[in-house]
C-alpha cells in the first residue's frame, strides 16, 4: 500500500508537492471517487487512480536525465496558450521521447541544467528547500559590482518572501559595463537569483544554472541531454541524507 501522493509521484506524473496540489483541488480519483486527502492509501496492484482524467500506474523503470535548457523555453509540459515554446516543443526538437517531468524550474530567459525524471521522490529531494540541495549559477549582471555591494551580497538581503543569503558567491570577472559572478544557493524561492540581484541594483543580464547537487552540465552544449549516472544520483541523495546504500 502507498500513500496517494507518493503513488502519483512514483508514477512519474509529477512531483509529490504537485501531487498534493492536484489532490487538494479535486483532480484525482481513486476507483472513480474524487479523493482530497493525500495520505489516502492505495493498492498499486488493484486500485485505479486517475489524475486530471488520465489513468496512471507505476513505471517499469526509473529515468533520470540532465538537460541543458536553452533560453526561450518555458519549463512546462504541454503547449503555451500564448504560443511560446515549452519543454514539449524542446523534447520534440532534440529527441526526448521518455515520459519525464522537470524537477524544478528555470525561467523562460534562463538557461542551463534542468533535471528530468519520472521519479517523484527524487524530484522532491531536488526541489524541497529543507533538503538543502545547492544550485550553482553563473550570472552576468548589469554594472560593475563594487566591494561594498559585494559585501552586502555575501551577508544576504531581505526579499518580500524572506531573507536570502547565498551559500557561496564570488566574482569571476568584471567587464566594462557588467560583472560575472558565480552564486551557489539552496533556497527554493521563485526567481530568487534575479530578485536578489535586482534588490542590489544589479539586474541580471544572463543566467546559467550549471549544477544541482552533484549533477552538472560541465561540457554540455545548449539543447544537449544525457542520462544521469548512478554515481551522480547516489551522491546527490547523500547530500540530502537520503541515501539508503
Amino acid at each position: 500500500m502507498l500513500r496517494l501522493n507518493r503513488f502519483i509521484a512514483q508514477s512519474g506524473y509529477c512531483s509529490r508537492r504537485k501531487a498534493d496540489e492536484l489532490i487538494f483541488t479535486g483532480k484525482v480519483k481513486v476507483n472513480g471517487e474524487v479523493i482530497k486527502e493525500p495520505g489516502t492509501k492505495v493498492n498499486p496492484e488493484k486500485d485505479i487512480v486517475e489524475v486530471e482524467g488520465k489513468k496512471i500506474k507505476l513505471p517499469d523503470k526509473k529515468l533520470y536525465i540532465k538537460l541543458y535548457k536553452p533560453r526561450g523555453y518555458l519549463t512546462q509540459l504541454g503547449r503555451d496558450k500564448f504560443g511560446r515554446k515549452t519543454l514539449t516543443d524542446l523534447f520534440e526538437e532534440i529527441g526526448i521521447k521518455e515520459r519525464v517531468f522537470p524537477a524544478g524550474r528555470l525561467d523562460y530567459e534562463s538557461e542551463g541544467l534542468l533535471i528530468l525524471t519520472n521519479d517523484g521522490d527524487f524530484a522532491n529531494l531536488i526541489m524541497h528547500p529543507s533538503k538543502k540541495i545547492r544550485k550553482t549559477y553563473i550570472v552576468e549582471v548589469k554594472g560593475r559590482v563594487r566591494s561594498d555591494t559585494f559585501r552586502r551580497m555575501v551577508k544576504g538581503v531581505k526579499l518580500e518572501d524572506g531573507f536570502v543569503r547565498p551559500d557561496d558567491i564570488k566574482i569571476l570577472r568584471k567587464k566594462k559595463d557588467s560583472t560575472v559572478l558565480q552564486i551557489t544557493i539552496h533556497t527554493g524561492q521563485k526567481r530568487v537569483v534575479r530578485r536578489f540581484m535586482k534588490t542590489l541594483k544589479h539586474p541580471v543580464l544572463k543566467l546559467i544554472r550549471t549544477k544541482i547537487g552533484k549533477i552538472s552540465v560541465d561540457g554540455m552544449k545548449s539543447g544537449e541531454w544525457k542520462y544521469i549516472t548512478e554515481k551522480e544520483i547516489k551522491d546527490t541523495r547523500k547530500l540530502a541524507n537520503l541515501n539508503k546504500g
